[in-house]
Order: structure tokens, then C-alpha cells, then sequence
């Protein structure tokens, strides 16, 4: 049998890529980390931990690095629905996992856990460029650096390049994709003065439109605004749009003091929503973890949490076992498990709160007056994850007030 030149072989060197090489590389695996930027830049992109995956991180020994460094605390959730304010709601006391929603600064968390997976003893270069990855055992690995090419071979290679993944299509699986119903664009803004302590929504749900602000502490706040893709509303994008955009956020509730003294800190884009996954995400020596496995509806914050839990089911797989294979497709599998739960409550989500339309208005029209009385009858499973929080019919019914 050849001996591999690593354990593990990450291609992508963003939060996937970085915990899975510090947890494998503290458990005694040799790792090597491969990252075609020199540098992490911002980009419009999710920066919200929800308490399920602050779970996550803790199991991983990363929680604490995350929070002291570069976290911001949102122990509250405060949501409008048709202007109808729903009662505050402390995360902490409420989730099971007793931890509020964590925000922070894209490429600060980056650069903090790049450099854990150097101080864990990972391999890790920048200004790569991944040219192949063939699957096998082992498996090879391909890459340029400074116009120089090397093959390097491992009995894992991980596939953490995100939504286009490249070793997806190396490695033969084939994503699927979800009807297009949803667009979410979002901004960096300084110097608005939203509550520091809650994540704030509103939903004009027969418009189809809806508002995130998520601060990040110090008058810093990632803010969004999602919409249905019937709807008439058009693409915000770019430093021409963001009038608009804080416009509409106002439209949507947001108070205009908030963004008295604001300006855009970042690029203002907009991006597609829809679901898009790899059903059973391993095959012959090569896994996929994070986006490049399953991307889910940015509107309800789930894919960060989701790329930890799958570091660490690949990595208690990978320790219990000594069959590698075998511990990829037990992986590939509570992958699975958890993908469509998270996908299945995401869309009973965006079927109340975004849908348009006579069917979707009748709907509301039952649910959200319930909803209003009781809360708890929202579906936890964005919040409390998808094993503690295992989505059923009862659950379905209550949501959409069909159990009366």
C-alpha cells in the first residue's frame, strides 16, 4: 500500500478548512491546508453563530477563542411580523444550548482560526492554486505555488471550497438544486445605533420582503434584506444601491435614527438563495464539509453552524475509526441526517414569512395571529439544531396553525 504524504489534505482555508485541520491536527493527524488567497478579505457573506452552532464551536474547543477575540454577544431575538412585534426573546435562557447568538468580522474570525490550525502543528499555505484532485487510496492532491507543481497524497482529502467547489466536481458528486424562490443582499455598516444585544427581523411577508440587522458591536452592524424571487423588487448592488437599500429598511420597520450617522464599511451585493447539496458528501478518499457539501438559505443563518457540526461529526468519525472509508461515509451520512432537517424547517420558514400570493396570504392569515399569542409555536431548529430539534408533522402543524 503507498503511505500518504498527510493524513488529511483541506482544499479551502476558511472556517471549515481551519477547524477541521486544528481539531485533526490536536488529535495526532498530519494536515495540510491549502488557500488560494494571500490575504482574507471582506466580502458579503454570513458572520452569525446562532446558539446551535456556538454549541458546535464549543464541542470543538473553539468557542471560547471565537467569543474572547472577535465575538459579539446577541443574547435577544427581536421580531415584527406585518407590524405585528413579537415579545423578546432571551436565547440564552431559552435554547438548550444556553448560548446566544455570536457575530463577528468575516476575515478577523479567518485570520483566528488559521492561526489555531498553525499553533495546533497543521501545514497551511496560501497562494495556492488546486489544479486536481483524484480521488483514491490514497488520494492525490495537485496544486501550483510560486509557479511550482506538487502532488501530494492523502488518505483524506476535504473538499472546503465553498458554494462552486471545485473538488466536488473532481471527486464526481453531483449537487441538486432547490426551486429558486429566494434572493438575501446585505451590507457592513458603521455608525448605526441598533441595540447592541439582539439580532433584529422584519417581515412584510405578502411583499415578500424581509430585513436582518445583526451588530457586531461599537456601532458595527451586518445588515440584510431578503426577497421573494416573484416578487417586483429589484437587485441591490453596489455603493449606487445603498441609499436604497437603507430606504427599504426603513420601509420594513428598521428606525431611521438607526442609520443617522451611518455609512457603508463594505461592498453591498446580492446573491441567490437557493438550497443547493450534495446528497451523501464523501465517495473513494475525498469529503465535503461546509458549502461545498450542502448551501443553505443565507436568510436563516444556518450555514456557519452547519460547517462546524460537519467538522465535527468528519472529525469523530475519523477518530473513532481506523477504516477511513468507512468513517467518510458514516460521516456522509449524519451529514445528511442534519442537511435536510435544516433545509426542510428552512423552507416552512420562507413558505410563512416570504411566500406570495393568495394561498401564502390565507396561510398567514391562520398562522400568524397564533404565532402572535404564542411564539414557541416558530420551529426552533435554526436556533437549537437539527439533533436536538428534530423537525416532525406535529412541529409542521403547530407552525402553520393547522392543528386548531
Amino acid at each position: 500500500m503507498t503511505v500518504a504524504d498527510y493524513d488529511i489534505v483541506t482544499i479551502g482555508g476558511g472556517m471549515g478548512g481551519c477547524a477541521l485541520a486544528k481539531v485533526m491536527a490536536e488529535a495526532g493527524a498530519r494536515v495540510l491546508v491549502l488557500e488560494k488567497t494571500t490575504e482574507f478579505k471582506d466580502r458579503v457573506r454570513g458572520e452569525v453563530l446562532v446558539p446551535w452552532g456556538c454549541g458546535e464551536a464549543r464541542a470543538l474547543g473553539l468557542y471560547d477563542l471565537l467569543h474572547d477575540a472577535c465575538g459579539h454577544e446577541l443574547r435577544y431575538w427581536a421580531a415584527e411580523l406585518d407590524g405585528v412585534q413579537l415579545p423578546s426573546r432571551d436565547l440564552v435562557e431559552t435554547v438548550p444550548q444556553h448560548l446566544p447568538v455570536l457575530t463577528y468580522y468575516h476575515p478577523e474570525m479567518q485570520e483566528l482560526l488559521w492561526q489555531a490550525a498553525v499553533d495546533a502543528g497543521a501545514d497551511v499555505l496560501r497562494g495556492t492554486a488546486v489544479k486536481a484532485v483524484t480521488p483514491g487510496q490514497p488520494a492525490e492532491v495537485t496544486y501550483t505555488r510560486n509557479g511550482s507543481e506538487k502532488t501530494v497524497r492523502a488518505r483524506l482529502a476535504v473538499g472546503a471550497d465553498g458554494r462552486g467547489s471545485a473538488v466536488r466536481k473532481w471527486a464526481d458528486l453531483e449537487p441538486k438544486r432547490a426551486e429558486q424562490r429566494r434572493f438575501f443582499g446585505g451590507v457592513l455598516i458603521d455608525g448605526m445605533s441598533a441595540p447592541e444585544d439582539a439580532m433584529h427581523s422584519r417581515f412584510a411577508a405578502s411583499q415578500g420582503l424581509m430585513s436582518w440587522v445583526f451588530p457586531q458591536g461599537g456601532g458595527r452592524v451586518r445588515a440584510y434584506i431578503g426577497y421573494h424571487a416573484a416578487s417586483s423588487f429589484q437587485r441591490l448592488q453596489g455603493g449606487r444601491d445603498v441609499e436604497r437599500f437603507m430606504e427599504t429598511s426603513v420601509r420594513l420597520g428598521v428606525p431611521t435614527e438607526y442609520f443617522s450617522e451611518a455609512k457603508p464599511a463594505g461592498p453591498l451585493a446580492t446573491f441567490d438563495a437557493t438550497d443547493e447539496w450534495v446528497d451523501h458528501p464523501y465517495r473513494d478518499g475525498v469529503a465535503l464539509i461546509g458549502d461545498a457539501a450542502s448551501t443553505g438559505d443565507p436568510t436563516w443563518g444556518q450555514g456557519m453552524s452547519q460547517t462546524l457540526r460537519d467538522v465535527r461529526v468528519l472529525g469523530e468519525s475519523l477518530t473513532g475509526s481506523e477504516d477511513w472509508n468507512e468513517a467518510g461515509h458514516a460521516y456522509a451520512e449524519a451529514h445528511d441526517h442534519g442537511s435536510e432537517a435544516i433545509r426542510l424547517v428552512d423552507t416552512w420558514y420562507t413558505d410563512l414569512f416570504l411566500e406570495i400570493g393568495e394561498e401564502a396570504d390565507e396561510r398567514r392569515g391562520r398562522a400568524l395571529p397564533l404565532i402572535a399569542a404564542d411564539p414557541t409555536r416558530i420551529p426552533d431548529t435554526p436556533l437549537a439544531g437539527p439533533d436536538l430539534c428534530v423537525p416532525d408533522d406535529a412541529m409542521r402543524r403547530s407552525f402553520f396553525g393547522e392543528d386548531g
